[in-house]
């Protein structure tokens, strides 16, 4: 494809680009095609020949986009966000342009300075201590098998790294039960096997015991264990809830357990002052990842990992082969050294032109008002008996369940709000998830999509509540 026709075609794709932007809404949310649906349309093999763009593109278009799950949608409320936003579409652009492989300095030094660059911006703005470090890995499941590593080569003196675990295969993590399965599944692969995730119970707004949880690490050095590492959710992944850090800190220090701290999703609320109190107790951790690839506007994947001790982290992943070596070796970060993959996407750029374009204060101005409509919402669903939050709204996340007059077990009310989700969502107006609390089948919505308006929440809550009374009365016709 010679450079004409390139520009033909890109033109093509931006402005298809654009008018999806503008139009996504009359998209189904939630992808309406059933399984092996788009396998069974596409070749069984190679093209023999090859095909031209427009023949491509057509298929895209046709094939493609009925089987995907548009999460560009402002009515998208399921799981957490993974948002997108104009300057950092046009950076991802301009990074497949250049393809850049920024393992080393040397590799492309713009991408390693600017990468510096962007993880102190976002330190300061965030409340991260003076002197931590960070680094950009791909997502928090990287971080979190990263400190869980980290940790576990400063518990041994990088022994098991050197060789292998010897003493050292009976090391403890401990985490509360409502925290994401990555750190059961980072305990996995770093060899202190799942068995040896102890999950420490919750109180009623789902923080994790902290009583509980220096009873556990007690009980464990007594019979002979390690503890290696505890995390903290800032943001758990079903309800939002927030461990209350600063307790859980304090008995990390006590014990010289490392603590990792998962604000994943919630992170990016930590550039709002209101919002900074949670940090507190942020100086006793040892590592913090948050994701700006959910709620700050920067494409999948972008992920903000801080270490306390840069040397910890160089000592566990550093490798130096022959064929990698430079004469800038220890006068630079070399960002290979500082994490498991050698080969590294150039994805500061996006964060730059997105941290750049909206500025502080434009940041802060879309989180606020992402958390204005939850809270709208929030004091709709007070208003109906027939509804009611199962906790408390945290920031923009609202758990709630549909609660009729006449239904009162458990099991029914389950079987009905599992109902009314699946109803909602093949409806393809909006798209919600679910998550159990006490064994309550529980409606998640979270509103944090880069251009969600008050009017997508309006017409969602009456798509909710509509559709909610249509299911009671068909129920009680059968």
């Amino acid at each position: 494809m010679d450079s004409n026709e390139f520009r033909k075609q890109a033109h093509l794709m931006v402005d298809w680009m654009a008018d999806y932007m503008e139009n996504v809404e009359d998209y189904p949310v939630k992808s309406q095609v059933a399984p092996r649906d788009i396998y069974e349309q596409i070749h069984a093999a190679i093209p023999e020949q090859g095909e031209k763009m427009e023949s491509i593109f057509s298929d895209f278009k046709k094939i493609i986009l009925p089987g995907i799950t548009h999460w560009q949608n402002p009515n998208f409320y399921a799981y957490f966000q993974a948002n997108t936003s104009p300057p950092s579409i046009l950076a991802e652009m301009l990074t497949a342009t250049l393809g850049v492989q920024g393992m080393k300095w040397e590799t492309s030094p713009a991408a390693t300075e600017l990468e510096e660059k962007m993880m102190e911006w976002l330190g300061d703005g965030i409340g991260i201590p003076e002197g931590w470090a960070g680094v950009i890995q791909d997502s928090a499941s990287m971080a979190t098998l990263s400190a869980i590593l980290t940790a576990r080569e400063k518990r041994s003196n990088y022994q098991v790294n050197d060789e292998g675990y010897g003493g050292y295969t009976n090391l403890r993590v401990y985490c509360s039960d409502q925290t994401h399965s990555s750190i059961e599944k980072g305990a996995k692969i770093a060899g202190v096997g799942k068995r040896n995730v102890i999950k420490i119970p919750t109180n009623d707004l789902l923080e994790m015991r902290t009583d509980l949880l220096l009873e556990q690490i007690e009980a464990d050095i007594a019979e002979g264990f390690q503890p290696l590492c505890i995390v903290a959710a800032l943001g758990t992944t079903g309800t939002m809830a927030m461990d209350p850090l600063e307790a859980i800190g304090k008995i990390a220090n006590d014990h010289n357990i490392w603590l990792h701290v998962d604000a994943a999703y919630a992170g990016a609320a930590f550039l709002l002052p209101e919002y900074k109190i949670l940090m507190s107790g942020i100086e006793r951790a040892d590592s913090f990842v948050f994701n700006p690839h959910k709620w700050l506007f920067t494409n999948f994947d972008c992920t903000a990992y801080f270490v306390k001790d840069k040397k910890g982290l160089l000592n566990t992943f550093s490798i130096l082969p022959e064929y990698l070596k430079t004469a800038s070796d220890g006068l630079v970060n070399n960002y290979c050294d500082w994490g498991i993959p050698l080969g590294r996407r150039f994805r500061s750029l996006k964060l730059w032109f997105v941290l750049r374009y909206y500025g502080m204060e434009g940041l802060q101005k879309l989180l606020r008002f992402h958390i204005e409509l939850a809270v709208w919402m929030e004091t709709e669903i007070n208003k109906r008996p027939d509804f009611e939050l199962v906790v408390p709204r945290s920031m923009n996340l609202i758990c709630f369940r549909y609660v009729p007059k006449g239904v009162d077990k458990l099991e029914d009310l389950n079987t009905l709000n599992e109902q009314l989700m699946q109803k909602l969502n093949a409806m393809g107006k909006l798209y919600l998830t679910h998550t159990k609390i006490h064994g309550i089948y529980t409606l998640r919505m979270s509103i944090g999509q880069t251009n969600v308006a008050q009017s997508h929440i309006k017409n969602a809550w009456k798509s909710i509540k509509e559709t909610a009374v249509d299911l009671t009365n068909n129920n009680k016709g059968e």
